[in-house]
């Protein structure tokens, strides 16, 4: 995750099949996600959204990771 992404936690995602995501947009607070997670869902009402918060880790050195193959 990079700083610019750190700024925005907060997500609006598209569910796709087999567990996968789509990001729609990010927001630094809860309620702009909220408005425009309103519109979306009247604009497009056939398909699903979602709002999370995005706490992805940061990147780790492969030099950390033990479990990294090198």
């Amino acid at each position: 995750m990079n700083y610019k992404q750190q700024l925005f936690p907060w997500c609006i995602i598209n569910p796709l099949p087999n567990m996968h995501t789509r990001i729609v947009g990010r927001f630094r607070c809860r309620s702009n996600a909220e408005g425009h997670l309103q519109v979306l869902r009247r604009l497009i009402p056939t398909l699903s959204f979602e709002i999370m918060f995005d706490v992805t880790p940061k990147d780790t050195d492969s030099e950390d990771n033990p479990e990294t193959p090198q």
